[in-house]
């Protein structure tokens, strides 16, 4: 019973925290983001009706640079706090859209592989798939200098859901994998555990890591 508790208590736990990224996002996205856009339109329209110096108009070209890379950056953050494409293509598209933007001008290359996800799942079940997904890759580029990530993403005819991600990092001893317990790991354990599922780590010095997650996907959780 004890176990239950400590489940249905991270259940709640993460479904808040989704709901809450989820109202963020909206609100910079919609919110902030239109009003500034709406000010880059109205500066813009302002600029064709000013006299300036040669050194005023490259001032004002400047500012309007930096509104442009303020919507560029709130619109980044939103977009990782809740994916558009999560919610309205599926997690295929979504995955396949943060390798790409993560090894874009990169010096690694992530290879995404996926089958069986072309069937929508429960968005929330979805939510947490991809999470494990993006702070799996997220520790692979931060901490395992590696030039090539693989990414495996399975859906079985049973609903078993069975995620690989593998580096050619610089990896590290099987002894040490007890001391890589950080606030990292410990979300996508938490994660893992929300699904039921079960999470492997292997590692080598010079050879890389792989991690491997395998998930039961109740045939109930599908839209």
């Amino acid at each position: 019973m004890e176990t239950e508790k400590q489940l249905l208590a991270t259940q709640s736990l993460l479904k808040g925290q989704e709901d809450e990224r989820s109202r963020l996002a909206k609100d910079l996205h919609d919110g902030l983001g239109g009003l500034l856009s709406g000010v880059k339109l109205q500066l813009g329209a302002m600029k064709g009706n000013l006299i300036l110096s040669s050194e005023n108009a490259m001032a004002f070209d400047r500012a309007l640079n930096k509104l442009d890379e303020s919507i560029g950056e709130m619109r980044r953050v939103a977009h990782n706090m809740m994916p558009e494409a999560l919610l309205n293509l599926g997690l295929q598209q979504a995955i396949s859209d943060y390798c790409d933007h993560l090894s874009h001008n990169q010096q690694f290359s992530i290879n995404c592989e996926m089958h069986g996800l072309e069937k929508r799942m429960d968005s929330t079940v979805e939510v947490v798939l991809y999470r494990i997904v993006q702070e799996l890759l997220h520790n692979a580029v931060k901490h395992a200098n590696a030039t090539s990530i693989l990414v495996q993403v399975m859906r079985q005819l049973d609903g078993t859901v069975a995620i690989t991600v593998e580096d050619n990092g610089k990896g590290f001893a099987s002894d040490q994998i007890d001391n890589t317990q950080s606030a990292g790991i410990q979300n996508i354990y938490s994660r893992v555990k929300y699904l039921n599922g079960t999470m492997d780590i292997k590692s080598t010095p010079g050879k890389g890591t792989s991690v491997y997650v395998e998930c039961k996907i109740e045939t109930n959780a599908e839209n």
